[in-house]
């Protein structure tokens, strides 16, 4: 493989701190406040649940989210910031990528009519899902420097 400035391995690097960064923007923006003490982000999910046209989708929100709605604000948003911390450093990166690929599928499922939203989820799920076959944690990685997942 040929690439400019950088090795393939280091390129993909970058691809998985951007990622990486791209989750703790989204942390880093959430009004912790509203979604801890208020239940803002839950409330809001909640609406856009209830509208949803997949039954599916309402009903698993109904029976998953709505009875415990602290618990899962406090998931999401911490979800979040564990996601970028392990993929800008590169700590048990596989599972940040599949957590992450996940979390974005389960964002792009809810938010299906919201097409502001979606080229973000989208990205971000096609980024997990290169930077997970590609092995993006073996080099400027914790994984790497510790011999985890070769």
């Amino acid at each position: 493989m040929q690439t400019i400035w950088l090795s393939g391995a280091e390129w993909l690097a970058v691809l998985r701190i951007g990622l990486g960064l791209w989750w703790l923007e989204s942390w880093r923006h959430k009004d912790k406040k509203g979604w801890f003490q208020r239940g803002t982000g839950i409330a809001w999910a909640a609406d856009v649940a209830g509208k949803h046209r997949w039954g599916v989708v309402r009903t698993g929100f109904r029976r998953v989210v709505e009875p415990r709605p602290k618990a899962m604000a406090y998931l999401v948003v911490n979800a979040e910031l564990a996601l970028g911390l392990g993929l800008v450093v590169g700590f048990l990166t596989p599972v940040a990528l599949v957590a992450g690929l996940l979390l974005n599928l389960l964002y792009l499922v809810l938010m299906i009519h919201d097409w502001a939203e979606q080229g973000q989820n989208a990205m971000m799920a096609l980024i997990s899902l290169v930077a997970l076959v590609a092995m993006a944690w073996q080099t400027w990685s914790l994984d790497a420097a510790l011999g985890l997942f070769r």
